[in-house]
């Protein structure tokens, strides 16, 4: 994980980041929205961006290569929704979440509050909308 930066040149150093160099791992059942996210990603300079499909498979994701953001979405297949493995993985690993969802009800937005996210962007979504949340997430996480 990258160490939280505190020179008066933050904002320069996040921007030089703003791209290749950030690890980013996308978790979503859904292989053509995997794809499409993949695919925004790699246009917007997120290079790094690997994808997984299931909730358990995204912590083993993060125990073994320690990506620097997580796009989590909530409802996945498997034992483990994306609440429940954003909260292992932030509490076990100390790597931010990002929510990638389309469940804006106000029982889910409670309990993904309860949980340390650090964005939360509902589908569909606008490229400059994942771009901007993405920034600000590494930023509040690492500067």
């Amino acid at each position: 994980m990258w160490p939280k930066m505190t020179s008066p040149n933050d904002q320069q150093a996040l921007a030089s980041y703003s791209g290749n160099g950030w690890r980013i791992l996308v978790v979503e059942d859904e292989a053509i929205i995997a794809m499409d996210i993949q695919n925004i990603l790699k246009k917007i300079g997120y290079s790094s961006a690997e994808v997984v499909h299931s909730g358990e498979e995204s912590i083993q994701k993060v125990a073994s290569g320690r990506p620097h953001l997580v796009l989590m979405d909530i409802k996945l297949k498997g034992c483990l929704d994306g609440i429940q493995a954003a909260h292992q993985i932030f509490h076990q690993y100390n790597v931010p979440v990002v929510y990638i969802t389309a469940y804006g009800d106000e029982n889910t937005l409670q309990r993904a509050n309860g949980t340390a996210r650090f964005g939360y962007i509902t589908k569909p979504f606008e490229e400059n909308e994942l771009e901007t949340t993405i920034q600000g997430a590494l930023q509040k996480a690492y500067i």
